[in-house]
């Protein structure tokens, strides 16, 4: 019978499928450098006749520095969260939508630094390409299908939806992706084909089949990719600490959306990120390790 964990691993990750599908993304010129806000304060020293040296704060608008990274999925649960969590380190963000309705009411505390565009993944990578446009330095994919009666949703999403994402990509000459996936997906040759979880998720038209397909285009496209494979995805808050481990290890666990999201965020100034497929859990009784040391223990395939 199959554990409680698991279960509950199981139902968590269908959630995260079921989140709406949005777009953003493009190409990020890569930098080993930390994203900085988009104000930076300098000192400068100034003579003045008759007085001593005197130094004043000078504020400097260096707006023209922000990077802008395009959001796949954005109204969803995980891309919220990312599209917030960029622009709270200064990045400004693109996010793709398919309805703009949804997203004003979602972002409607947001400023300029947001910019919401129409975007639908299944309808190939030459309006992706007006919808990511030439300003934009990387993507982040967090789409999902929606749940309904069209058992072909998944494929036409998490499979050819995000290769319609890469493609645009290679077009517009974006140099970094980032795909929000799933562990298990390559359940079958980890000798996990009877894990409630896996059997559960691929119920949904194969979803973890048509996401292996979208990773695997990834890995052959010459892009600078991550691929982050959460598990059971939560709406809490996150708890413990986080969990990273190589591909096709781990097969059970959960994971705040808000801690993916961050993982996602922070691997685009990594250098220890590129190239790489990563599956993450939080537990209560894992060490805190910095990104550096997470991603640095990862090895390239």
């Amino acid at each position: 019978m199959a554990s409680p964990l698991i279960i509950k691993t199981c139902y968590l990750s269908a959630r995260h499928l079921h989140h709406h599908r949005h777009h953003d993304h493009c190409s990020f010129l890569f930098s080993t450098t930390s994203p900085k806000p988009p104000k930076f304060h300098s000192l400068k020293s100034i003579k003045m006749k008759g007085a001593n040296e005197i130094t004043e704060e000078a504020k400097e608008n260096v707006n023209q520095n922000k990077r802008k990274i395009f959001v796949a999925g954005a109204t969803g649960s995980t891309g919220k969260s990312i599209v917030e969590q960029l622009l709270a380190k200064g990045f400004e963000v693109k996010a793709g939508v398919r309805d703009l309705a949804k997203a004003r009411a979602t972002f409607s505390k947001h400023g300029p630094s947001l910019q919401i565009v129409i975007a639908d993944v299944t309808e190939g990578s030459d309006k992706l390409v007006q919808a990511i446009g030439d300003d934009s330095e990387a993507v982040i994919c967090a789409t999902g299908f929606r749940p309904g009666w069209d058992l072909f949703a998944p494929w036409k999403v998490d499979n050819l939806g995000t290769v319609n994402l890469v493609e645009a990509c290679r077009k517009l000459g974006v140099k970094r992706f980032i795909l929000i996936s799933s562990i298990l997906v390559n359940g079958a040759a980890m000798g996990q084909i009877l894990n409630p979880a896996y059997i559960f998720l691929n119920i949904f038209g194969l979803t973890l089949v048509a996401k292996l397909q979208a990773e695997n285009h990834i890995r052959k496209s010459g892009i600078n990719y991550t691929i982050v494979r959460p598990g059971g995805l939560r709406n809490e808050p996150p708890s413990g600490n986080l969990v990273m481990e190589p591909e096709d290890t781990l097969y059970e666990g959960t994971i705040s959306r808000d801690l993916v999201a961050e993982v996602a965020v922070e691997a685009l100034g990594l250098p220890e990120a590129s190239y790489k497929v990563v599956e993450i859990v939080s537990r209560a009784d894992a060490p805190k390790r910095t990104y550096e040391d997470l991603f640095g223990s990862i090895k390239q395939k």
